[in-house]
């Protein structure tokens, strides 16, 4: 694996009042002044609308002293690198790809609670040593405001290596990036979220790379049918689809075609959950089961709604 490089940290935001309370106004400008302080920074940029806005908003501040960074490993779908490519492309920010190792780690491939920390440890490895070499003083992800009470080992690595969250430092919430990035014309201001492909297996279930491909497959039957905001998640032979509650009912009625799609990839039987997408859900339910505690809990985990394969009936 890569040499662990530190880049320095840049200034710390001025004290004074807690950011969440400020006007949007006020956080954009914050946001622009914390960014001009680094003086150059890599942004790590994943093509999600949280990354877009902030290296849309690193590049308007710093123009050249500032790099879009996407990582690309196993667990990045292909089709997130081309939009990520073409996000970047529109925007006129500089952008590189570069390739992260934290297949590597076995204790990434284990699979347990802190797979986000090993993963964020490689990918924030990697992009200190590329502000090193682009003499570049600071790394920024696009953590924001809501992040702060969810359950994220990523952020931990990201104290360790002193990267910087700029959203989250001028108090922008999720809802407030999606406004500033319709306001700024960028593509992405709607984009549904899309963790990493690992982020669909249970903890405790090994990460491989025919796994992965599993899920990446079946997303993209379903992305073609018209369900953008989609999770496979993989229970070995099982795949349990999450989609937003309203439409739950129209993924039932493709049910024979979903079902068929993903037997084809592998899988033997297929549920659909009906309580919806819930993002960490697979997180939630391994924290539950070790008495853990759980943000924003809404209670058990229950059973998704079955799909016989190859018919999509109940």
């Amino acid at each position: 694996m890569a040499e662990r490089v530190v880049p320095e940290p840049g200034p710390a935001p001025e004290r004074g009042p807690a950011p969440e309370s400020l006007p949007l106004e006020s956080k954009r400008a914050r946001l622009e002044e914390a960014l001009r302080a680094l003086r150059g920074v890599v942004v790590a940029f994943s093509g999600g609308v949280d990354s877009a806005y902030l290296l849309a908003a690193a590049a308007d501040v710093l123009g050249e002293r500032c790099v879009g960074a996407t990582a690309v490993s196993p667990s990045l779908a292909r089709d997130e690198l081309a939009a990520a490519r073409a996000l970047a492309s529109a925007m006129g920010a500089r952008h590189v790809v570069v390739e992260t190792d934290e297949f590597d780690d076995p204790r990434y491939r284990r699979n347990d609670l802190q797979r986000c920390y090993f993963c964020k440890a490689a990918l924030f490895t990697r992009l200190g040593a590329l502000a090193a070499e682009l003499g570049l003083p600071a790394v920024a992800y696009g953590a924001n405001a809501d992040d702060r009470g969810e359950y994220r080992p990523g952020m931990r690595a990201a104290a360790e290596f002193a990267v910087r969250a700029p959203l989250l430092e001028a108090g922008l919430t999720k809802a407030e990036i999606r406004n500033l990035a319709r306001a700024r014309g960028l593509e992405a201001w709607d984009k549904p979220a899309s963790p990493c492909l690992a982020s669909r297996l249970p903890h405790g279930t090994p990460v491989t790379l025919g796994a992965l491909r599993q899920i990446e497959e079946g997303e993209r039957v379903l992305h073609r049918l018209g369900f953008p905001d989609v999770r496979v998640r993989h229970h070995g032979a099982v795949a349990r689809i999450e989609v937003p509650l309203p439409a739950v009912p129209r993924l039932l009625a493709e049910a024979p075609r979903v079902a068929a799609a993903l037997v084809a990839l592998g899988f033997r039987e297929v549920e659909v959950d009906r309580r919806g997408l819930r993002s960490g859900r697979l997180a939630a339910e391994a924290l539950r089961a070790q008495g853990g505690a759980v943000p924003g809990d809404a209670g058990g985990a229950g059973p998704g709604q079955g799909v016989t394969p190859g018919t999509g009936r109940p």
